[in-house]
């Protein structure tokens, strides 16, 4: 996995490559708690890249939505691939997370 970060507009941007899970789940959320204690709440996860993703990769969104939600802030995804907006609707994960179809969508409900 590897992980791109961007800032747009106060917006942070991560664009996951590859596969989340249990091998690597733990970097993702030591990247979620840094910005999270460093009060920055707003965040898209652009998962266009992402071709897979365990229980332990939905824990760690689940986990920043909490506390990201808890801060008042935003946590977004999108572009997330067929075969994982199945796992989604699956764990009933699309209930919970707003979920969009590419960055750009994401990005106009920030603002």
């Amino acid at each position: 996995m590897e992980i791109k970060k961007e800032k747009i507009n106060e917006i942070l941007v991560l664009e996951i490559n590859g596969r989340l899970d249990t091998t690597n789940y733990s970097e993702l959320d030591e990247i979620f708690a840094d910005h999270i204690s460093k009060n920055e709440i707003n965040i898209i996860v652009d998962c266009k890249n992402m071709d897979y993703i365990s229980s332990s990769g939905l824990r760690v969104f689940l986990t920043a939505l909490k506390k990201i939600n808890a801060a008042n802030g935003k946590f977004l995804l999108c572009g997330l691939q067929e075969t994982i907006q199945e796992i989604f609707k699956i764990s009933g994960f699309t209930s919970i997370f707003k979920i969009f179809d590419n960055q750009e969508e994401a990005l106009k409900e920030t603002s």
